[in-house]
């Protein structure tokens, strides 16, 4: 009898093909507001992961930081608790410290420059980042970051009277502010509506997108016009876990990535701009600044910020996205 079942079960085995016990999970990590244009094209890209593998890869997504901040996130990972997380570049630089060199503030000048720069390092980070045991399914670019403050701030001397807002975990960053005579106050972003609740911070940068989407603005109700600096998004996944994913699987997760991410472009750009006429409507005042504020604010911060190469930026990064930069405005006559 026990033979007679072992030889149905194998003929079943045979006809139906291999049977797997179980789908791959892969849990990932998001400060996006649920809703927004991240989460909702981060949900998209699990829904397509699962129908192009049959069910067979499940992306599970936890948003709007319920499980930590960035530097929470990449800890998780490490340590197996996550398996991949969407981020910022400054959550980014927790990996590999180089990717702040596209993102220094005032350096890079508009989206078409931000492009180009980044599709010409992109390689770079790349590897550095692989070696860490990461790897970059998405770079984009996710807007840029203003000042949001509960006063105007229009001239370096404004802020300079205020409690600013900077993340956590970068101590250099940190002391290259205070050297400017600023008042940074480094705190997790998840605790960011908390302190400018309690006084604590006065004012902080983001892109309109998420001041409007945390309701941040509604403490802070009055944002600087400048270009502060470029906000980069990114998708990581532990490299253990991606290598869990069939090689032509991993193929098609890829297009589909990236046909995501292109599309993600133009509705972030234009999500931004509706932040900005809906918190208007809602009391934000905003403070437009000309070339002269802008040099005044290069000036204010350069000598800082450049401490930071060879310190919480690396060299070679640094150096060779100046050089990329150049090219571009060589080319463009900028």
């Amino acid at each position: 009898m026990k033979q007679k079942y072992s030889i149905i079960l194998l003929s079943f085995l045979f006809f139906t093909g291999p049977v797997s016990l179980s789908a791959l999970t892969i849990k990932l990590g998001s400060l996006a507001p649920i809703g927004s244009p991240w989460d909702y094209n981060l949900k998209k890209i699990g829904a397509e992961w699962g129908k192009v593998s049959q069910g067979q890869v499940v992306l599970k997504i936890y948003p709007g930081g319920i499980v930590g901040d960035e530097d929470d996130m990449i800890r998780k990972i490490r340590i197996g608790q996550l398996d991949a997380a969407g981020i910022t570049g400054v959550g980014l630089s927790r990996i590999f410290n180089g990717v702040l060199a596209i993102q220094l503030p005032l350096l890079v000048r508009d989206e078409q420059e931000l492009e180009y720069v980044l599709d010409k390092i992109r390689p770079y980070f790349e590897k550095n980042i692989e070696e860490k045991g990461f790897k970059v399914l998405l770079w984009h670019t996710a807007g840029w970051a203003y000042f949001f403050s509960k006063k105007p701030v229009v001239y370096p001397e404004d802020l300079k009277k205020l409690k600013f807002w900077v993340w956590e975990g970068d101590p250099d960053q940190l002391e290259a502010w205070k050297e400017q005579n600023f008042q940074p106050v480094p705190l997790p972003a998840t605790e960011i509506m908390t302190a400018l609740q309690s006084g604590m911070a006065e004012s902080f940068t983001t892109s309109p997108l998420t001041a409007a989407a945390y309701q941040w603005f509604g403490v802070a109700p009055h944002m600087c016009e400048m270009k502060w600096a470029p906000f980069i998004g990114t998708v990581i996944i532990a490299t253990k876990v991606w290598n869990k994913i069939p090689a032509d699987q991993q193929v098609k997760f890829m297009e589909i990535v990236l046909r995501i991410g292109k599309a993600m472009k133009g509705e972030i750009s234009k999500a931004d701009e509706k932040a900005v006429e809906i918190m208007k409507q809602n009391g934000l005042v905003t403070h437009p600044v000309n070339e002269d504020i802008v040099k005044q604010w290069k000036s204010a911060v350069d000598q800082g910020f450049r401490k930071l190469v060879g310190k919480s930026i690396e060299k070679e990064s640094y150096e060779r996205v100046k050089t990329y930069i150049d090219e571009y405005r060589k080319a463009h006559g900028k």
